[in-house]
């Protein structure tokens, strides 16, 4: 963990806007929160996070559609896009939803998941205004994709928000 790099830069930029952020993760096991929180001032910002690992706890803890995740499976762009939404409502402190959820799901390997290589992955970004997935693919070892998700993720989100400066 670090106070520089993307996760310092995105604390800095939600810190600034009054913001927060909520985190679902998959493949990255709570990799994405603890980068976060590793950003000194970061409880400013971070409501926390949720490790939805095994697929079911996407539908109950995150509100994912059971149906979507049987037909699919958990390496799916709308299920990105639902969990990303849906923590931001599990997170939410006395009534307020967090105002960014981010989240990940995807196959760091060593053997494809629901029909998807290895490298695969779907990252989640939702607001108030509603919710978008981003296709990675990505190359390396389960490590090496983990932590690209986790740089992807920040920076995206990063991104996002000077876009709407």
């Amino acid at each position: 963990m670090t106070d520089a790099g993307p996760a310092a830069a995105l604390v800095a930029a939600l810190a600034e806007r009054g913001e927060t952020v909520a985190v679902a993760e998959s493949l990255t096991g709570g990799l994405v929160v603890a980068e976060l929180v590793g950003v000194p001032g970061a409880s400013a910002v971070v409501r926390g996070g949720v490790v939805a690992y095994a697929t079911p706890v996407k539908a109950t803890v995150l509100g994912v559609d059971a149906e979507l995740l049987a037909a699919r499976g958990a390496v799916d762009p709308e299920v990105a896009r639902q969990m990303a939404a849906g923590v931001r409502i599990a997170l939410a402190v006395d009534g307020v939803h967090a105002t960014w959820g981010i989240s990940t799901t995807g196959v760091a390997g060593p053997d494809p998941q629901d029909g998807k290589a290895v490298g695969t992955v779907f990252v989640g970004i939702a607001d108030a205004a509603g919710a978008e997935a981003v296709e990675l693919h990505l190359d390396g070892d389960r490590a090496a994709i983990r932590s690209a998700v986790v740089s992807e993720l920040l920076t995206r989100l990063r991104s996002r928000l000077q876009s709407t400066e």
